[in-house]
């Protein structure tokens, strides 16, 4: 097998597959220095200033001159003068495609009353803000299955009790954005066809305001809804003990749930990538693109997001969009962060992380064009604001931040009830109440790191296996995942900690 992987015949640059030493040949071009695995190497020469290709499609413009088997990253490669703002040619609607005929696929699910379909059963305790977390969590750890084995003994369809809490909900506009963001976020999840019932634990005096929550969400109490404040209860030991006889209530009805086969359109998945690499875009990310084909055939839905990572490569999703309303509100989006990162002092390049550059990545348009292919070739139905509650079938977009435990957040929030997430540098996640399936994009982190992943995709890399054949595993893994396998992250126990709102606006 080659020692390196050219992507596509007009580009400027192959990827290492191994380390490469100086006068090893790429293309008949001598390598000149070290080239660590998943970096790039030049196969012709650059000039000061010119465009640099990858996937042929531009990831920066040379900082210096280029020779040809020369390493190509951060000392030769930038944004460019106009920091990546060049033209792309957004094309709307120019590649969608015809309706391909439906499938079939099913999984073992959990049929709601209301019809929606669950992955897990669990019943959750959220906090208001951040005053009451610690009576929440007090609560959920009163029925964990590691301190109090015995509470949930006797409930073997209830999956766990979990606390997600937060940093916020007070010292801010209780009119403004940052107060929008958090209700839709807590109703999504007070609503999760994951959660057979909730309790909100609040203060009393915050900024977010239990009753005004309940009446902005169109949401009201109920056997599987219960609110209430600390400050009414009678401080946090009663509070506590009224959170527990609460899910004790609840607990004999919850675990009268049971699986049946539902169709896989009841599936929606939260694509997430953390820790990338060079790899990303050539192995895990294609793979969970082509499983999004396959779900998409069969009626169920994925959510792309994480905006500040498909920066310079949103011309490949308005192409696909199936009305122009939809292109023009992600560009809408793109163009929101650009003011937003200005105002805050700081830009859209700002992101590859250190992580990222030392796997291979040097500008933010290179991951990005490996961060879309997460998203497959399937037609861009609808694009969502952050944790609004996805309604359409197929392949979205939800405008979020690429900070993981954050855009994941809004995907759950939105509906997603599985999240998939690919990863080249190791990254430590797990979500509740959505189960996570963890892909590494290539085969060291995966023996290294075996015990936190769900699935090697470096064999696309190593062994020559196909995108579309680890596309198939990987969409066979969700249908396992869905029906009640555990994840990795599962088995690890993450999940609870990995609930963090995306927080705007002044703090107060």
């Amino acid at each position: 097998m080659s020692v390196f992987i050219r992507l596509h015949s007009a580009d400027d640059v192959v990827i290492a597959r191994a380390q490469l030493m100086s006068g090893a040949s790429v293309e008949g071009v001598p390598v000149k220095g070290l080239i660590p695995p998943g970096h790039k190497v030049a196969t012709r020469a650059i000039q000061a200033g010119q465009p640099v290709r990858r996937y042929n499609q531009i990831i920066g413009f040379a900082s210096a001159a280029i020779q040809p088997g020369e390493h190509v990253h951060t000392h030769n490669l930038n944004m460019g003068s106009e920091k990546g703002n060049f033209e792309r040619d957004y094309a709307i609607g120019q590649d969608v495609k015809p309706e391909t005929p439906r499938k079939h696929a099913t999984f073992m699910g959990i049929q709601r009353s209301d019809g929606r379909v669950a992955t897990r059963n669990y019943i959750g305790v959220l906090s208001s803000v951040n005053c009451s977390a610690t009576a929440a969590r007090a609560i959920a750890d009163h029925f964990s299955k590691r301190n109090n084995p015995a509470a949930l003994a006797n409930f073997p369809q209830v999956d766990g009790v979990v606390a997600l809490t937060h940093g916020t909900g007070c010292g801010m506009d209780t009119e403004g954005l940052g107060m929008q963001l958090l209700e839709r976020t807590l109703a999504g999840y007070a609503t999760h066809a994951n959660f057979w019932g909730v309790v909100v634990v609040g203060l009393g005096c915050e900024s977010n305001q239990l009753k005004t929550w309940l009446a902005h969400s169109s949401l009201r109490e109920g056997d599987t809804l219960k609110v209430f404040n600390i400050q009414d209860t009678g401080g946090t030991r009663l509070t506590v003990e009224k959170g527990i006889a609460l899910i004790e209530d609840m607990l004999p009805r919850a675990n009268q749930v049971k699986r049946e086969p539902c169709s896989a359109e009841h599936i929606t998945i939260g694509l997430q990538c953390g820790g990338s690499d060079g790899y990303s875009g050539i192995s895990a990310n294609p793979a969970l693109g082509a499983a999004v084909d396959l779900l998409v055939q069969h009626g169920g839905t994925a959510i792309l997001s994480e905006t500040p990572e498909i920066y310079g490569a949103e011309h490949l999703l308005t192409r696909r969009a199936v009305k122009p309303e939809v292109a023009q509100k992600l560009i809408d989006r793109i163009h929101w962060w650009e003011n937003y990162t200005e105002i805050n002092g700081g830009e859209m390049n700002n992101n590859p992380s250190p992580g990222n550059k030392a796997g291979g990545l040097t500008t933010i348009l290179e991951k990005s064009l490996g961060a879309v292919a997460k998203g497959g070739t399937s037609n861009l139905q609808a694009v969502y604001e952050y944790a609004e509650p996805v309604d359409a079938h197929g392949f979205v977009y939800m405008d979020t931040p690429g900070y993981d435990p954050v855009s994941a957040t809004g995907q759950v929030a939105g509906g997603a009830n599985l999240i998939c997430f690919t990863t080249g540098r190791g990254s430590a996640y797990g979500c509740a109440p959505s189960p996570s399936l963890k892909f590494s994009t290539n085969t060291a982190l995966w023996k290294k790191q075996e015990e936190d992943m769900d699935l090697n995709c470096g064999e696309i890399v190593d062994n020559g296996v196909s995108v579309a054949d680890m596309g198939q595993r990987i969409f066979d893994m969700i249908l396992k995942a869905a029906s009640g396998e555990p994840t990795k992250s599962e088995q690890h126990g993450y999940g609870q900690n990995e609930f963090v709102p995306w927080q705007v606006g002044a703090v107060m």
